[in-house]
C-alpha cells in the first residue's frame, strides 16, 4: 500500500479550511449569542447580520465574503467571484430589509451606526462602497487566478508572460484602490481607531 503525497496534502488542506471555517462559525455564534442576550433574538440577529454586511460592503478586501468564498471554492469548485456576487447580494438585501423595517437595529453598535450613515448618504459615502467593491472583486479575481495556477501548475498557459503581466496589473490596481480607500476615509474624517 502506497501513500500518495498529493492526496495527503489535499486532505490536509481541506482539513485546515474546515477548521478555520468552524472557528469563524464559532465566533459568529458567540457574537450572535451576545447580541441576542443584549437585545433579544430578532434584534440581535439583525445586528449581527448588519455587522457582517458592514465588512462585506465597506472594506476593500474580501474579508467577510472570502471566509465563505474560499471554502466553497475548495469544497464545491465554484469560482469565488460567483459566490462573492451572492455574498454582496445578501449583504445589500439585509440592509434593504433593515431600512424598510424601520427598526433601530443600526443604533446598537458603532459599526452599524457608521454603516447606516454610509448607506443613507449617497454623496460622498457611497464612494466607500464603490471602492470597497472594486478592491473586493480585484482580490477575489486574484485569489481565483492563484488557485487556478496552483491547481494547474503544469499547464503552459500559466507560465507565459501574459499571466505575470496580469498578476502585476491586478496587484497594482488593488494597491491603488486600497490607497484611494485610505485617503477617502481620511478626507471624510472616518477614523477606525475610535471604533
Amino acid at each position: 500500500m502506497t501513500i500518495d503525497i498529493k492526496q495527503l496534502h489535499k486532505i490536509e488542506t481541506h482539513r485546515k479550511v474546515v477548521i478555520k471555517f468552524l472557528l469563524l462559525l464559532s465566533v459568529l455564534v458567540l457574537y450572535f449569542s451576545y447580541l441576542s442576550y443584549e437585545y433579544g433574538i430578532l434584534t440581535g440577529g439583525i445586528v449581527a447580520a448588519l455587522t457582517w454586511s458592514f465588512f462585506v460592503l465597506c472594506t476593500p478586501v474580501a474579508d467577510a465574503g472570502f471566509l465563505l468564498d474560499f471554502p466553497i471554492r475548495l469544497i464545491f469548485g465554484i469560482r469565488m467571484l460567483y459566490s462573492e456576487i451572492l455574498v454582496w447580494t445578501i449583504a445589500i438585501s439585509i440592509n434593504f430589509y433593515a431600512l424598510a423595517d424601520g427598526s433601530n437595529a443600526y443604533d446598537k453598535t458603532v459599526l452599524t451606526t457608521l454603516l447606516q450613515k454610509i448607506i443613507t448618504t449617497p454623496y460622498p459615502y457611497w464612494s466607500i462602497i464603490i471602492l470597497s467593491g472594486i478592491g473586493t472583486f480585484l482580490s477575489i479575481y486574484f485569489g481565483d487566478e492563484m488557485l487556478d495556477v496552483f491547481r494547474h501548475r503544469d499547464r503552459v498557459k500559466y507560465h507565459q508572460h501574459g499571466f505575470k503581466l496580469k498578476f502585476i496589473a491586478v496587484i497594482s490596481l488593488f494597491a491603488l484602490t486600497f490607497l484611494a480607500y485610505y485617503f477617502l476615509l481620511n478626507a471624510l474624517h472616518i477614523q477606525f481607531n475610535d471604533i
